[in-house]
C-alpha cells in the first residue's frame, strides 16, 4: 500500500531552522522514501509499512529534543502498488 503524507513542523523558539533541518534529515535516511521539502511542509511518498515507522522515530526524536514543537499532518492513501 503507498501513501503519501505532508507535514509541518513548528518548533517554538526563535532559532526553528535546525530542528526541522534534523528531523527532514532523519526522514531522509530512510532507502525507499521519497522525500520532498517546500517553504510550507515536507512530503513523504513510500510504501505505508516503510513510511509509518520511519515518521514515528523521526517525531519521536524531535518531541524528545524540542521543548514544545507542534506538527501537523495529512496522510493520503494512493492505492496499492502492482
Amino acid at each position: 500500500m503507498q501513501i503519501a503524507v505532508e507535514i509541518s513542523m513548528y518548533p517554538f523558539r526563535p532559532d526553528y531552522e535546525q530542528p526541522i533541518l534534523n528531523f527532514i534529515g532523519l526522514l531522509k535516511e530512510e532507502d525507499g522514501l521519497r522525500v520532498q521539502v517546500n517553504d510550507m511542509s515536507t512530503q513523504i511518498f513510500g510504501a505505508f509499512d516503510t513510511v509509518m515507522p520511519r515518521l514515528q522515530t523521526a517525531m519521536k526524536q524531535a518531541f524528545t529534543e524540542e521543548q514544545t514543537t507542534v506538527m501537523v499532518m495529512k496522510v493520503l492513501h494512493l492505492g496499492s502498488k502492482n
